[in-house]
């Protein structure tokens, strides 16, 4: 990779390329066409949500500093329109490398119908030289790649800063020779690491249906192990700022990738293994990089950062005169030098996710939230003019049942009395808002064996907690609906069978929601979602290889249905696992 940056220019031909959406977007590329290779960013969603993922833009400006490469982005056009780049108005066949970017399962449809609009062969064994190669990655495409491997050329599985330079320049130097493009493939799936070509891999089935194995052909590697970055320079941040986008006046910076807390529920728990806290250094090195306009400052991955480098970013940013956003805090780690940096923020909202319902799943799910932490963080919140918080929790849990929904209903109860109590002294009310979501079994998760609770049982748990809630003032109850969840778990447990079905829903018409039309063409949706798999069955996904060894997510679903919980991630020490070592 060349270390200088090419410089951002402005393509005077194509001057009337989608002004309403870019007006005023900052970090905007626009490269001159010719001797560069363009490459198609796409993001199977809007632009507001497409502009916020710091993903997205960290490949989007690897992709354009590389000097023999221009990228430019797609997203999800309106009104059904044909889907055309952002920056110059191209079609995607003007593109010889088409990356996707699939940070959320829900989106496969999107994404193989955005590219169906876009006149890209779907099915990855019909492309020829003449066809674009389609390379997928984002942290939808890790967990299991097998529902997109018809439709996709190359996986890359990993993170972007220590995957994408070395791929980067052999596809660069491809496509500026006459190699073939099996031959291409074939080179980056034998020899550099993170790359998953899936036609060179053919799975086989049990009578049953159940996975028997995935045979490589010769000089592929049996399973594929994902590429992490360690000790950067700088943490990640947002590279990208626009006024469209869902974070509009907000500048975002990590603090580490992975989480060491271990919920069992949490796919990034486990794959992103080991966790891994940036240095205050690399912290302090991204927040050099906020425009001097932005005065609010977003940090993810608060709930698993030491308290000793929260307060000294929370310091840093109080005395640069900023402001702090957050996506949740931890109930049972609310400092007082974070709790005055919010009050000095002028915070007016706040997230606590619990999760499970009541104590018992909390310990189910490896939470271990007590109730009194959470009440007291509540009470602290409000004490600082938080206007509303709210609370994150799940409903089909493994093991839930109705009296775990009541214990939700109760503490809320608990905590809007106290809440009223301190109202009463100021002369306003702190608000509860309830927001609820459907568990979804997730690939690389100990819950990975248990099924999803069913559409009929969810409806019937979130009129159980509607109907106990109804008196309870100044507190509102929002959520997913069941059928969306219900997508989501089939979709993340898929495979390549499911794969082909999608490739030709994603070209026809739905008949009363996808699932109904999948089981139209044969593919029953309820054994993939509803399913309970066992120790010894092979899963699609294991094509990957994050380095747990076999049987321990298994130990863990055992020991969380006997209510057994097991302690935070020490990286220098444990050894469980097995990604550290033993």
């Amino acid at each position: 990779m060349a270390s200088h940056r090419p410089r951002r220019t402005r393509d005077r031909r194509r001057e009337s390329s989608p002004p309403d959406l870019l007006r005023g977007e900052k970090g905007t590329w626009r490269q001159k066409w010719g001797h560069r290779l363009p490459v198609a960013l796409v993001f199977p969603s809007t632009y507001a949500v497409a502009t916020s993922n710091l993903g997205l833009q960290l490949v989007y400006d690897l992709l354009n500093e590389h000097p023999l490469i221009l990228a430019e982005r797609f997203v999800l056009p309106a009104g059904g329109a044909a889907p055309r780049s952002l920056e110059s108005n191209r079609p995607l066949g003007d593109f010889a490398l088409i990356c996707y970017s699939l940070s959320f399962e829900g989106d496969t449809l999107n994404l193989l119908r955005l590219l169906a609009a876009g006149g890209i062969e779907l099915q990855a064994a019909r492309r020829g030289e003449k066809h674009p190669l389609v390379i997928g990655g984002g942290v939808g495409a890790w967990m299991n790649p097998e529902p997109m491997a018809p439709a996709t050329d190359l996986f890359l599985i990993g993170e972007a800063e220590a995957l994408l330079p070395a791929v980067l320049d052999r596809l660069a130097a491809h496509c500026a020779g006459e190699h073939r493009r099996q031959a291409l493939l074939y080179d980056l799936a034998a020899n550099f690491a993170g790359c998953y070509a899936p036609g060179f891999y053919t799975p086989s089935y049990h009578p049953d249906g159940r996975l028997a194995r995935i045979d490589a052909e010769p000089g592929m590697p049996s399973r594929i192990s994902p590429v992490l970055l360690n000790n950067p320079e700088v943490a990640g941040y947002s590279r990208l700022l626009s006024p469209a986008a869902e974070f509009s006046d907000l500048f975002v910076v990590e603090l580490g990738r992975g989480c060491s807390r271990a919920c069992r529920f949490c796919a990034a728990g486990f794959i992103y293994r080991p966790p891994r806290l940036w240095s205050p250094a690399a912290i302090g090195a991204a927040l050099d990089r906020r425009p001097e306009e932005i005065s609010r400052v977003g940090l993810l991955g608060m709930e698993m950062a030491d308290p000793d480098t929260l307060t000294e970013i929370s310091r840093r940013i109080a005395d640069a005169g900023c402001q702090l956003s957050f996506s949740s805090l931890r109930a049972d780690a609310l400092t007082p030098e974070l709790l005055q940096l919010l009050a000095q923020s002028r915070v007016k909202t706040a997230v606590l996710a619990p999760d499970g319902a009541s104590e018992r799943l909390r310990r189910i799910i490896n939470k271990n939230l007590a109730e009194a932490d959470i009440l007291q963080a509540s009470e602290a919140l409000a004490g600082i003019g938080i206007r509303t918080i709210k609370l994150y929790c799940m409903i089909g849990l493994p093991g839930e049942e109705d009296a775990d929904l009541q214990e939700l209903v109760d503490m809320i109860g608990k905590m809007r009395r106290r809440l009223l109590a301190l109202g009463r002294s100021r002369g306003w009310l702190t608000e509860v808002q309830l927001s609820v979501s459907s568990f979804v079994p997730k690939p690389w998760t100990p819950f990975q064996y248990h099924p999803f609770a069913g559409i009929t049982v969810l409806r019937r748990r979130l009129k159980l907690l509607r109907s106990r809630l109804r008196a309870e003032a100044n507190v509102r109850l929002s959520a997913e609906s069941p059928e969306h969840a219900y997508w989501q778990a089939i979709l993340a447990r898929g495979d390549r069978r499911l794969g082909q079905a999608l490739l030709t829903l994603a070209t026809g018409e739905e008949e009363g929601g996808p699932w109904r039309s999948l089981a139209v063409l044969g593919c029953d949706p309820e054994w993939y979602a509803c399913r309970t798999r066992g120790a010894d069955e092979l899963l699609p996904w294991e094509i990957i290889a994050p380095g747990i060894k076999p049987g321990y997510l298994f130990k863990e679903y055992q020991r969380a249905l006997a209510g057994g919980s097991t302690e935070p991630c020490r990286v220098q020490s444990c050894r469980r696992c097995g990604v550290c070592g033993g």
